[in-house]
């Protein structure tokens, strides 16, 4: 079955690649709004099935994967920083403090009616605010674009004091609740799943054994 990812992550694209599968790589014509009445569970689910479905009618005999991430600090959803400076205010906000990312994962297709969602949560555990690192880790722009302002595939790992769940979860697109979703629609993966995560073949995986 042909398999399609309605993403423009690049983190997405690498993760999913380590599965083996053949794919290809779509942009959803969907558009994020985040709603202040709504979860950061809820909103996460309505954006994942948001991109799968909106790439219904152009794919339609494919089976197609849709994936978000949101960040849950108290009672506050974080989604992506619009600048630098919005950034700095999340990091700022996160720094000493433990937040929830929440990755939903959807699949739609080839029944128009049909599309699965499920949820991963990874809690995080931030280390207190240090200046002169923020100010590098800002200058570095790795924040755009990352919900919470921070990569944890990349520099922002050094504000991590420890996680606790899957860490492609918290990078974007959690494997192993991926394989099942497909498996569940008879898309079998050729990647051993449980030899995958023991070789952690991903920057900063080894880094946090949650």
């Amino acid at each position: 079955m042909r398999l399609i990812l309605a993403s423009t992550s690049p983190r997405r694209h690498e993760l999913l690649t380590l599965l083996g599968l053949p794919f290809e790589v779509v942009a959803p014509p969907f558009v994020e709004q985040i709603r202040p009445h709504l979860s950061a569970e809820e909103q996460a689910v309505e954006f994942a099935a948001g991109k799968a479905k909106s790439c219904l009618s152009s794919y339609p005999d494919a089976l197609i994967l849709g994936s978000d991430t949101l960040i849950h600090l108290g009672a506050e959803v974080l989604g992506k920083p619009v600048d630098l400076a919005d950034a700095e205010v999340m990091l700022r906000r996160l720094a000493g403090h433990k937040h929830r990312i929440v990755t939903a994962v959807a699949l739609a297709g080839p029944d128009p009616d049909r599309c699965d969602v499920r949820l991963a949560e990874v809690l995080v555990t931030m280390k207190p605010l240090n200046e002169a690192a923020l100010g590098d880790y800002l200058r570095t722009g790795e924040s755009l674009g990352k919900a919470g302002a921070y990569s944890i595939q990349g520099g922002g790992a050094a504000f991590i004091e420890r996680i606790e769940g899957d860490f492609t979860a918290a990078v974007g697109l959690p494997l192993r609740l991926v394989v099942e979703m497909l498996q569940q629609r008879g898309l079998s993966c050729p990647v051993d799943i449980e030899q995958l995560y023991a070789g952690r073949p991903y920057p900063n995986w080894d880094r946090f054994r949650a």
